[in-house]
């Protein structure tokens, strides 16, 4: 939800203004994200809240195989299914305070109690810890922007909360343009990359040599949209003489 949805309704934030004045999002626009690819994998992430938007930030964490701890008096009737099968614990209770929060990686908070938000914000922030209440962008300090998955490939997309649609919008239009032909070849080229660090000896080698299987002639992309993946293969191949000729060559030379 876009902060100025607040203004002149109840504050939410750690403000406690009373009424939403927009202070605390002053200059939001103008802040530079740092963006980042998490590896999740085995990390203690804490989801608190077991509503429609708590089960989302749960099958998010999921998708990157997080070990999920659910905090919440109730939950989600699919959240009750994830906990049966023991894809995540649920301690079925309120959010406890700082002690839920020791060893975690991350938290993320879907509640509607503006209590219990800040409260887990705070908790979070002393420990300088990852944390993000869903919808109050002035307690958080990471944004979790619209995400377009295929394969290995993932592109995110951040308005910085000026506009959810917008980022709808674009995750729509690159889910289009941008699919399983290009996840495809992300795979074949990381099939080439063991090759490409045991023989070809500097960065600037392999750098030329996948950018020149990418953006090279017959195009790879258009190969793949057509069905022909041994075609793909074949390219790939050639790249990998030809950069082996040209090493021989230079060390012969030498």
């Amino acid at each position: 939800m876009p902060a100025q949805a607040y203004a002149g309704k109840e504050c939410v934030c750690q403000l406690r203004r009373g009424i939403c004045d927009q202070s605390c999002v002053q200059g939001m626009l103008d802040t530079p994200f740092y963006i980042a690819c998490l590896r999740l994998s085995s990390r203690r992430c804490v989801v608190v809240g077991g509503g429609e938007i708590g089960l989302e930030k749960v099958e998010g964490l999921l998708a990157c195989d997080a070990d999920v701890t659910l905090i919440a008096p109730e939950a989600h009737e699919q959240l009750h299914g994830y906990a049966d099968e023991g894809s995540i614990r649920w301690e079925q209770r309120p959010y406890g305070g700082a002690a839920d929060l020791e060893g975690v990686f991350m938290v993320i908070a879907a509640t509607n109690d503006t209590d219990v938000n800040i409260a887990v914000f705070d908790d979070a922030e002393r420990r300088a810890m990852l944390v993000n209440i869903v919808d109050v962008p002035p307690l958080c300090n990471f944004i979790l922007p619209a995400i377009v998955r295929s394969g290995p490939l993932a592109i995110a997309i951040s308005t910085a909360g000026a506009s959810p649609a917008l980022a709808k919008r674009m995750k729509r239009e690159i889910e289009a343009q941008f699919g399983e032909h290009y996840a495809r070849l992300a795979v074949m080229l990381n099939d080439a990359r063991g090759w490409a660090k045991a023989t070809l000896p500097t960065y600037q080698d392999r750098k030329e040599f996948f950018e020149g299987i990418v953006g090279g002639t017959p195009d790879p992309i258009a190969l793949l949209a057509a069905g022909e993946e041994q075609a793909v293969r074949d390219l790939i191949a050639a790249a990998r003489d030809a950069h082996a000729r040209q090493v021989a060559s230079v060390q012969t030379t030498a």
